[in-house]
């Protein structure tokens, strides 16, 4: 099933970021943006994610077209279907770990998986509050939060920038089973590129344009 769908977007503030792109996305499919700092590769995945309304061109979620739909059901898709993962973790300060987590599951009518807190290695401090955790515990629990909704694309923004390398993979592995086992798909920014690589296809954001390199 075609998940996501971006044909002709362009953007620009100051100065244009980029124009003219075309990219789909498809279940149990990993796609990877690369590029140079500044090159856009952000605030492409803000426009695919709906945070950022594009200067022109058309995104489709699950088939619809977002500019034709409703409020109410562009917040419904967002709230269940969109899961966001970024390096700021934006998590509730004066909430614990696990209070965290309850209220994504309260709101997207799920539970709280505990094989979660076992492979993202959080459950010994899954009471403590957010604000006691270190930077690397708090992205962990910010992750954990997300894939709780059980979201159909994981849009993903430098992710591992916290991390150590290994636990860093161990993520990445664990976001490539996930989108297997739930017929999701995940769009990744990222500048490393060894992490990128691992995904099904790469893109690279270059001179306004983006070119598929994998």
């Amino acid at each position: 099933m075609n998940l996501l769908s971006a044909k002709n977007l362009s953007q620009a503030f100051d100065y244009e970021l980029f124009s003219n792109v075309n990219i789909e996305l498809h279940e149990k499919e990993s796609i990877a943006i690369i590029g140079m700092s500044g090159s856009g590769k952000s605030t492409l995945l803000h426009a695919l994610s709906t945070l950022l309304k594009p200067n022109s061109g058309d995104i489709s979620l699950f088939c619809e077209n977002v500019a034709t739909m409703s409020k109410k059901r562009l917040a419904q898709i967002k709230r269940d279907d969109l899961g966001l993962v970024f390096q700021s973790h934006y998590l509730f300060k004066g909430f614990s770990a696990h209070e965290n987590l309850e209220v994504a599951a309260i709101l997207s009518k799920e539970y709280i998986d505990e094989n979660l807190l076992d492979r993202l290695n959080i459950r010994e401090v899954i009471e403590q509050k957010v604000t006691e955790l270190s930077g690397g515990q708090q992205q962990r629990v910010s992750i954990a939060r997300v894939l709780t909704k059980k979201p159909r694309i994981l849009f993903v923004d430098e992710p591992t920038g916290n991390l150590d390398k290994q636990t860093a993979s161990d993520v990445m592995e664990l976001f490539f089973k996930y989108i297997e086992e739930y017929n999701a798909g995940m769009v990744l920014v990222t500048h490393d590129e060894e992490l990128a690589f691992r995904c099904k296809i790469v893109y690279k954001l270059e001179n306004k344009e983006l070119i598929r390199v994998k």
